[in-house]
């Protein structure tokens, strides 16, 4: 049942990053061969400037490894894995860097430095982690949110997990995207919290004129077949046709994201927006076309 398919970063979203050139980024403990190979992709593809953080020895090993002269990119020695994250915050609230990209890091300890109020890193909104998947190289993606940090939201925080992804959906070509508010059913139950959370998410959309059509709730398979949804009976703007499914819970995401990834080949393309600076905190086994594109969806999501 795993897939043996050859995981592709999508040139849609490479094309987009494309419209930036080389923005500065913080390379948190870069020394290993996968966060290496990622951001040398993405240096030849003229998205990022690195700043690498970490053993200054072990980054030149891995470099000399994939026979890339760095000498003219930044070192900042720190043998201390977990010191690496406050250095890269530090940079980012200096604006010394413009995204944050996640090595050989455990993300709970990257995200608790890039949350601490005293590098006023934080925005109006809430951050929140966006998945953009694809298959094939020119694959339209399905955007995934929030699978990887909020882990149970309640309504106010999904309003922002809602206002971060159409904005991010805007900025990769999506005038108007369709977003299904997720549940296990299309039917608002008492017995199902997050069929009610979907639907009082609905009508907030609906009064803040949010420039997305928002429909929930609607379960997995409703949400992107239209047969499914026509068997259902289900007649809106988002059944069927869904480029955005918001999840009620981390599980949820993280569930249908490695789902996608491990049966399907797919590339997971994962960057943390809302914030003043975009955050790559891909997992460490993820292929190296994946960190290329989550680095090429930061620079996106970069103002």
């Amino acid at each position: 049942m795993l897939s043996n398919k050859e995981i592709i970063c999508p040139d849609n979203l490479l094309d987009v990053a494309h419209k930036k050139k080389g923005v500065k980024a913080g390379i948190v403990n870069a020394g290993k061969p996968l966060p290496m190979q990622s951001v040398q992709d993405a240096v030849k593809e003229n998205l990022i400037e690195p700043i690498f953080i970490g053993d200054e020895k072990e980054i030149n090993k891995c470099a000399q490894d994939l026979k890339w002269d760095i000498s003219n990119y930044e070192i900042i020695h720190e043998p201390v894995e977990n010191n690496t994250a406050t250095i890269a915050a530090k940079l980012a609230s200096e604006q010394k860097i413009k995204i944050i990209v996640k090595g050989h890091i455990h993300t709970d300890v990257l995200m608790k430095e890039v949350l601490k109020r005293e590098y006023n890193l934080l925005g109006k909104k809430r951050l929140s982690h966006i998945w953009h998947m694809t298959l094939g190289k020119e694959d339209k993606p399905l955007i995934i949110t929030d699978g990887a940090l909020n882990v149970l939201p309640n309504v106010k925080t999904k309003l922002h997990i809602l206002k971060n992804v159409i904005n991010f959906s805007n900025r990769i070509g999506i005038e108007k995207p369709k977003v299904a508010i997720l549940s296990a059913t299309e039917e608002v139950l008492d017995s199902v919290p997050s069929s009610k959370e979907a639907e009082e998410l609905t009508n907030l959309a609906k009064k803040e004129n949010l420039n997305a059509d928002v429909f929930g709730p609607l379960a997995f398979d409703n949400s992107i077949s239209k047969k499914s949804a026509a068997i259902k009976g289900i007649q809106n703007s988002v059944a069927g046709m869904a480029d955005v499914l918001l999840v009620p819970s981390v599980e949820t995401g993280n569930g249908l994201v490695k789902m996608l990834i491990y049966f399907c080949g797919a590339c997971a393309a994962g960057v943390v927006v809302g914030g003043k600076v975009p955050v790559v905190i891909t997992s460490r086994s993820d292929e190296a076309p994946a960190r290329l594109a989550s680095i090429a969806a930061a620079v996106v999501a970069l103002d």
